[in-house]
């Protein structure tokens, strides 16, 4: 890994950016005729791109909480607009997730995916540039580029190659998380201004702007915005509205794509700006959104359990899993956060091969209701040991990767909310519930379908890009010390300064103050000046 060229090495994230666009670009010129050329082509191009991301994790630095393989260019100079990409232990497993994912859903599209198969293929390759650009922007202006380009392919995924229901999936999905993001636009700019005024220099840099002690009065109002567009993504309860609907319309490569990485956009994002910027609001609002995460694992998991169709069961199970992330974000401490980031992971992992697992069945038989099935384990063994091994780790088995992130957000979150915590811990339970109930009426009893007594096993294909996914299962759940020490740094690093950004900000604040009179000057007979930068 480490003889790759030095120009190479010296532009690895650019390319692990712009390589699938490079590779959109090719197929347009490809044959739409050649379906087989046109899935290989797409798959040796994100493969490619996952085997170049592998040096950035084998030679990341985990003993520092420096940006690294950074890459900075001045774009717009004339407005502080720079070309600035970097990778750090936040944002190296979720760069590393997204790379390993899309060659294994490339690959699960061959028979699933018929119809306009170029175009598919174009827009998945889109989809990653989006994708891993926002997780190696540290540009504020270059990460809402990223931020917004997902949009455009996974609206057409959805639209195009969805099920009944599609365009009105595709449309409530591209409006849902569309309306958040221009309020986040407009927190940008506000916040570039403000810069301007306290520096005299326009720019739009995230490590400039964390380096700014951001009046207290000012945070309230930009961490609302950004807050919304992540909650949004994520998507936090009751924003959540718009996620079964694509999940059960989107065809299963994405659905994949949507449960293990887009939804991680919102969670990365209160993470990597939300909290960070804005650390006196982030604590303040702790106990609002703390309340709405575990709402949301109570939430999903009861509306799970009565699902009939299984993708829409996995699909809320996401709003329960997403719960616990952000209840360990929001603990403000080393364990919650890196089990936050862990569970982000494991997440992908789990609920991604979920969705694969139901699209091997939908494609066998056209149908994804409960109903339809029971005794598959007498059928097909090796999927039913498959989707054992996937259901155990969703539940958060001990010895698998669930229960790892679990296990570090309840320990990080216990001390400072020691209720919730409580509270949400049953989510664990309920979890089990639903999805070994699922398991028992689709693999357990008696064949009462006659359709499912000749089905045929998973074959060499589909073995392939299950493997992966049951090895980094048991890898974490076994070993989690391989990823949790990349990280060790940049967590730890990002809790201090997040106290020390807040101890600043609340300095010139009178002890006591109530929230109200904080960010909105009650009974102070107006405003001191802060909020108007």
């Amino acid at each position: 890994m480490t003889s790759l060229p030095q120009p190479l090495m010296t532009h690895l994230l650019s390319v692990l950016i712009f390589l699938p666009l490079a590779g959109a670009f090719l197929l347009i010129f490809l044959p739409k005729e050649n379906k087989r050329l046109l899935r290989n082509t797409a798959f040796v191009l994100t493969l490619a791109d996952f085997l170049l991301s592998l040096p950035v994790a084998i030679l990341f630095d985990g003993s520092t909480a420096a940006m690294q393989f950074v890459e900075k260019v001045p774009w717009i100079p004339q407005y502080g607009i720079s070309y600035h990409v970097g990778v750090d232990g936040i944002s190296l497993w979720l760069l590393m997730l997204t790379t390993f994912l899309m060659p294994i859903t490339i690959l699960s599209t061959y028979t699933s995916v018929e119809k306009h198969v170029k175009e598919f293929m174009i827009f998945m390759l889109l989809l990653e540039v989006g994708m891993v650009g926002v997780f190696l922007a540290v540009d504020l202006f270059l990460f809402y580029i990223f931020w917004e380009l997902v949009l455009i392919p996974m609206y057409f995924l959805i639209g195009v190659w969805g099920s009944d229901r599609r365009i009105y999936s595709a449309i409530k999905f591209f409006l849902f998380t569309f309306a958040g993001s221009v309020l986040m636009l407009v927190a940008i700019i506000a916040l570039y201004f403000h810069h301007y005024a306290v520096t005299g220099v326009y720019s739009t840099d995230l490590l400039a702007m964390a380096e700014l002690v951001i009046p207290v009065k000012l945070q309230f109002w930009m961490f609302a915005a950004f807050a919304l567009a992540f909650a949004f993504k994520v998507p936090m309860f009751p924003f959540h509205t718009w996620l079964p609907d694509a999940h059960v319309d989107a065809p299963t490569a994405g659905s994949v794509i949507l449960a293990a990485v887009l939804l991680k956009m919102g969670t990365y994002g209160f993470l990597r700006f939300a909290i960070p910027l804005f650390p006196v609001a982030a604590v303040d609002l702790t106990p609002l959104l703390a309340t709405l995460a575990v709402i949301g694992i109570l939430y999903g998991a009861f509306v799970a359990m009565v699902q009939k169709d299984i993708k829409k069961l996995v699909a809320y199970s996401s709003v329960a899993h997403l719960g616990f992330v952000m209840l360990g974000l929001f603990a403000f401490n080393v364990q919650g956060i890196e089990g936050g980031i862990l569970q982000m992971v494991n997440h992908g992992i789990s609920t991604g091969a979920l969705f694969l697992l139901v699209g091997i069945l939908y494609e066998r038989r056209h149908t994804r209701l409960i109903s339809e099935y029971g005794g598959l384990s007498r059928v097909v063994p090796l999927y039913a040991a498959c989707f054992m091994v996937i259901t155990l780790s969703s539940i958060g088995l001990p010895g698998l990767n669930g229960f790892v992130g679990e296990f570090l957000i309840l320990v990080g979150a216990f001390r400072p909310m020691r209720a919730l915590t409580v509270v949400a811990a049953s989510g664990v339970i309920f979890a089990a519930v639903y999805l070994l109930w699922m398991y028992q009426r689709v693999m357990f009893g008696t064949i009462t379908n006659e359709k499912n007594r000749h089905l045929p096993d998973m074959n060499a294909r589909e073995v392939a890009y299950m493997l992966p996914l049951i090895v980094f299962v048991f890898w974490i759940g076994v070993y989690p010390q391989t990823f949790l020490r990349k990280m060790d740094a940049s967590v730890t690093a990002l809790v201090a300064r997040i106290e020390a950004k807040r101890q600043a900000a609340l300095a010139d604040s009178p002890p006591g103050e109530t929230l109200v009179a904080r960010y909105f000057d009650v009974g102070k007979g107006g405003a001191d000046g802060t909020a108007g930068h």
